[in-house]
Formats: C-alpha cells, structure tokens, sequence
C-alpha cells in the first residue's frame, strides 16, 4: 500500500508565515545575517542573491569576474579605484560622487573623502533621506504639499549657499535616520535552500541595534516572545462606533481609562490625512490561532480608533487651510464647514493621545505617518501637555507605500512589518534576463554607431545657391505675367532662356514650360520671339510646353510665334504646334467671333421685344372692360369677376419656359420701378 510523500522539512519551515518575534528554533539558531549592499528595496526583494549551480551567491561570482576588469572600476572625478563593480556602482550614488559633480558644474575642484567627512561633520545636524516620508498618500490624502525628501548632500549644498549669501549661522536640519540604507536586513539560514533569504525590516530595530550590524542575529533571538493562547469567547457583543470607518479585528472599541497600561512590549501605529485618523496599539506578544489545520499566530489588539472628518477640497486637493494660507480665507458655506471640522479633528486626536499617554508612553516603536504641516502640527504640536514629540528617537515611518488611513490599513502595516519576507530566486529567469539585457545594450551601441557613422548631407555649392535664388525669383516673374521684367532678369544676370530650375521641377523645369502651365500669353511671346527660348523642350513626362498651355490665348501666342519666327527656326512638328497664325488673321477671327455674338444677341433681343409685345397685348385685353353674359329675357346683366394678382400671373405665365417666365417677371418689375421713378419726378 502506497504511503503519501511526508513534507520535507524545508517546506515544513515555510509552511505558515514567519512571524520576527515567534521565529522556529531550527531557523533562530542557524540564523546569520548576509552582507548588506545599497540595491534599491525593489531590487533586493525580488533579486536578494543569484547563486550559480555550485551554490554560491552571484556576489562572489561576480567579484571573481570583476577582478579581472579593475582598471574600469575606477572614478576619475573623485580619484578613486575600487575592488569590484559593485562598489563603483555604490560610490556614484554616494553623497561624496554626487558632491563633486556638483563641485565641477560650478567650476571648481573636487574635494577628497577625508575633506568630504571634515564638511559633513560641520553640519549641526544632517539630513540624510526619510523613512517617515515614504508612505503615499491617496487622492484625498493630498494635504497641503507633502515635505520634500532631503539628504546629506542637500544640506551641505543649502548650508554653503547660505554661506556665501552671507548668512553666518543657518537654521538646525532635522537628523533622518537610515540615510542610504535598504530598509530591508537580509538573513540566511542553513536549513534553507541557498537561493532562499529572510527579510526584515530594519525600521523594526534601534538606531544602537542597527549600528550593531554584527550582533543583530543575537538581537532578533531576543526579542522572540511566547505565544499567548487563545482567549475565552468574550461574554458581551462587540459594536462599532459612529466614528469609526471599519470593524478590522473583534475587539472593543472603547476607550481605555489614563492608568491603564499594557502588559508585554507593544507597538503604537498611526497615520492620518485627508480628513481621515487611525491609531492602534498592538501588543508583540503573538496569539496562537489554526486555520485549516495549520498553526497561525495572530496579533492582539490593545485599543484601536479611528476618525473621519470633511476636511478636503473634493476635486481640487489639499486641505482648507492650505488652501487659505494659499489664496486667502474663502467664505463660502463649504469652506467654513472644513474649517471646523479641521479643529474639530484636531481636538479629537489629541483627546485620544491624552486618553492613550501611558500605553504611548510605553509602547517599543512609534510609527507615524503625518503628511502635510496641519497634519503634523495636529500630532507633534506644540500645544500643551502634547504626547508625541519629534524628538523622540522611538519615532519611525512606515518603509512602504501605505493607503488610506483606517483600522484594516493599521493591521495591514503592523502585518507587513513583522512579518518575515522570504525570498527565493529564479536561475533561469535572472540567467535569461542577464541575457536580454545585454542584448538590449548591443543593440543600443549598434543603433548609436550607426548614428555617428551615418554620412552628413552634402554641402550646398555656391553654384546651387545662385542657381536656386534665380528660380525664386524667374518663376515669381511668370507667375505675375511680369514678361518684361523677366527679360530684364534674364539679360542681368546672362541667363539661358531654357535656364533650368533648381530644385529641379518634373512638370515645369524651364521658364517657358512654367509660363505656358500658368496661361501667361504675355511670357511665351516674350520668351519665344525676344529671349529666343526652344519650344522643342519637353518635361520629364514627355509633354512638349504647347501641350502643358491651358487656353487658347496661351495656344495662340505659340502659333503666332511660329508665325514670326518661320518655319526653318524650329522643327515644329516635334513641338506639337498646330499651323501659324498671323496677328491679322487673329484680329479677324476676333472681330468676326465678335460679330456673330453681336448679331445673337440682336436677335435675342428683337425677340425678347416681340414677346414682351404680345404678352402687353394679351395683357390689354384681359383688362379692357366687363364682359357681360345674358341669362334670359328681363335678366341682369352679371359682370365677370375680376381676378386676383396671383390668378392673374399664373393666367399670364401658361405656355411660357421656365427661362422665359423669369424674363417676364423681370420685365414687369422692372416697368413697375419706371413708373415709381417718373411719378416721383412729377411732384
């Protein structure tokens, strides 16, 4: 009979979530910490060590391969050599790299480590990155204008540019701890696999165990804790308050009186902004708990609260009082309502801490997220009898993107925090990105090559430059008809009558292709009989410029320059021209096409007048006089009713076109303005 697989003990291991301060004895005591290095956080959760097939980590495999390229790990600008290419990378993003650069883009000399570290010392206090200004707020979250990260190398620049702006004493910066530190601590066990690695956040350590590096796996092993069992099924129903935005774990929500203290270590965790607060306090001490079967540790809520006020300017961001401070005090019934509930808010969390002092005052870390000047003014004051100083060295940041202050995004954090973060990595899948990278970088180097190879547009001669500014100028001449002008041009500047044009044109390339395209009868007689211009010339579709001419007159000039040229000065049959025409024989068909339209229109006016004479006779006929009808002996005579205006046009228009019906309106109207016309010079 089969038996199923048992687990390995690996997997046994990682079978439930790492809890920092409830850790497996076989993990804790073959726990060692690994060498830290300044990777980005996204970059060491993902990737904490590549080890080869043999089990050894990448690291050593790339210091053994960077050995043998140590004459390009070096930095010109600050004179330095260095062992591996890890430790270059990690000096241009040192305070020290960057300095000098700044030093060189202001014309003056870089400066050694040593007389580096003698400047930094002179700070009073330096700033050195935020590991409280790393959490993110969300949409409304936006107070107003978060604090902008500073470092080292910002405050030393600030405090020499205040210097030399005279300035003699500059205001005290704020000290910022874990400045270019990962926030992660990686660890290594034996019982684990050799590309698997723990993390844990140093936020969760003090600055003395940090600076302790060598001694922090001791450190962890004392801080692990003895679960709690679980407790007894409370006896009264847990309820929610109206100010509260979630229900997060079952537990009371009712204030705990000034004098009550928690038992066992705990944290104190915090975030507002936006008009929303959240506070818990949570004790270290883990509470055994099974889901499914499996072992799980749970965390104790000592009291939790949240607020929730209308603070922020929907649609636009910030708060109330940045917006004032900004543009003034508004006076609208929305900004007067933000107004109160911002004291209002303010006055409630600071009644909390008061209420919550002595479990503050003893929890191990404080983690506060407070973005803006209100919201921070709102924790750290100074009022009177304040809880929370800036001063206080228990006060941390959350090392992670965080949302929307509420109960479930405190837990979450506090989850987040001392939870051990495993880290395996994938061989194939760094092998294959190593790969794709380099590809990528030599395809980027072919692609620049072949920029820098690529061969330089020609330089225009001075020949071509004359010849383009006489193109600009002949083709505006033809354009305008301006034939005397152009043989002006011309016989200036000695230019060939089939001068061609540059940039060469494929349908027009000579000034008379172009004048005869542009109807210019004028410039073809001029260029033909005066310049002496070939009309034998073709474009490059074949088309002689004769052809290229788009009405008569431009055909005419060119018969007429046959005319005067003869027939023994061009071969014109290859020309397309038809037989010549003399100016006589011009004027004559003119004058006979003039008088076959004068004779139309002669008779197209005699019969206008014939018609407009019938149409006045019908006219008088129809308003002679009444015609009468006899019905019988002794009967009246009935007289025929008149008609309209109307009934008396459409009687008038029957039989007519529709081109003649508008020639009789017209005609009537315009006799009707004749009469007002000479009624009007009779008075």
């Amino acid at each position: 009979m089969a038996t199923a697989p048992q687990a390995r003990p690996v997997d046994k291991l990682l079978q439930r979530p790492l809890y920092i301060f409830d850790l497996p004895e076989e993990l804790l005591y073959t726990l060692h910490l690994k060498v830290q290095s300044t990777v980005p956080l996204e970059v060491i959760e993902t990737v904490p060590e590549r080890p080869d097939a043999s089990g050894r980590s990448s690291r050593g495999v790339e210091e053994g391969s960077e050995e043998s390229s140590k004459a390009a790990t070096t930095c010109s600008l600050c004179g330095l050599s260095f062992p591996n290419l890890q430790e270059q990378k990690s000096h241009v993003r040192s305070d020290l790299h960057g300095y000098n650069l700044k030093q060189r883009l202001r014309g003056k000399s870089p400066v050694s480590e040593a007389e580096f570290e003698r400047l930094v010392g002179q700070l009073d206090e330096s700033i050195s990155g935020s590991d409280s200004s790393d959490s993110e707020e969300d949409g409304e979250d936006g107070q107003d204008g978060g604090s902008r990260k500073e470092t080292t190398l910002s405050a030393l620049l600030k405090r020499q540019a205040k210097v030399v702006d005279g300035d003699a004493e500059d205001a005290p910066v704020k000290r910022k701890r874990g400045s270019g530190k990962a926030p992660i601590l990686w660890f290594h066990s034996s019982k684990l696999p050799s590309n698997t690695s723990l993390g844990v956040y140093r936020a969760i350590f003090s600055a003395e165990e940090q600076d302790a590096e060598e001694d922090l796996v001791e450190t962890v092993r004392r801080k692990q804790l003895a679960p709690k069992p679980p407790p007894p099924p409370p006896q009264q129903q847990k309820h929610k308050t109206e100010d509260d935005e979630d229900g997060g774990v079952p537990l009371p929500m009712s204030m705990l009186p000034k004098n009550t203290s928690a038992s066992g270590p705990h944290y104190f965790l915090c975030m507002i902004g936006g008009g929303h607060f959240a506070a818990m306090l949570v004790s270290l001490t883990p509470k055994l708990t099974k889901k499914a079967g499996v072992e799980d540790r749970t965390a104790t809520v000592i009291a939790h609260k949240t607020f929730h006020r209308y603070t922020t300017r929907r649609k636009q961001g910030g708060s109330q009082s940045a917006n004032d401070s900004a543009k003034g005090a508004a006076h609208s019934a929305g900004s007067s309502l933000r107004r109160y509930n911002e004291a209002a808010l303010t006055q409630e969390v600071r009644d909390l801490l008061a209420e919550w002092r002595n479990l503050i005052d003893s929890a191990e870390l404080l983690f506060v997220r407070a973005t803006g000047t209100t919201n921070r003014r709102t924790l750290f004051g100074p009022y009177e009898e304040q809880v929370l100083s800036l001063k206080d060295t228990r006060l941390r940041g959350f090392p992670f993107n965080t949302r929307r202050a509420t109960q479930s995004e405190l837990m979450r954090a506090f989850v987040e925090l001392t939870r051990v973060q495993v880290s395996t990595v994938d061989e194939a899948a760094l092998a294959k990105q190593a790969e794709e990278t380099v590809a990528a970088a030599a395809k980027a180097e072919s692609v620049a090559n072949a920029k820098t190879s690529a061969p330089k547009p020609a330089k225009i001669s001075k020949e071509e430059e004359e010849a383009t500014l006489h193109t600009t100028q002949l083709q505006a001449l033809i354009r305008r008809s301006k034939a005397p002008a152009m043989l002006s041009y011309l016989q200036t500047h000695k230019l060939s009558p089939d001068f061609r044009f540059v940039p060469y044109d494929h349908h027009a390339p000579t000034p008379l292709q172009l004048a005869a395209a542009s109807n210019s009868p004028a410039c073809v007689i001029a260029l033909l009989l005066k310049a002496g211009a070939s009309p034998t010339v073709s474009n490059d579709d074949g088309t002689s410029a004769f052809h290229v001419a788009g009405d008569r007159a431009t055909r005419d000039a060119f018969r007429l320059a046959r005319s005067e040229l003869g027939e023994a000065r061009w071969i014109w049959e290859a020309t397309g021209i038809p037989s010549p025409l003399t100016q006589i024989e011009v004027d004559q068909r003119t004058a006979r096409e003039k008088d076959e339209k004068s004779a139309e229109e002669a008779a197209e006016k005699q019969r206008r007048q014939v018609e407009m004479e019938r149409i006045r006779k019908e006219d008088a006929e129809k308003q002679a006089g009444v015609k009468e009808k006899k019905f019988g002996k002794g009967q009246h005579l009935l007289q025929q009713p008149v008609m309209t205006a109307e009934e008396r046009r459409r009687e008038d228009a029957k039989g007519m076109t529709d081109e003649m019906r508008m020639r009789f309106e017209r005609e009537k109207r315009a006799r009707a303005a004749e009469e007002r016309i000479k009624r009007l010079q009779r008075r």
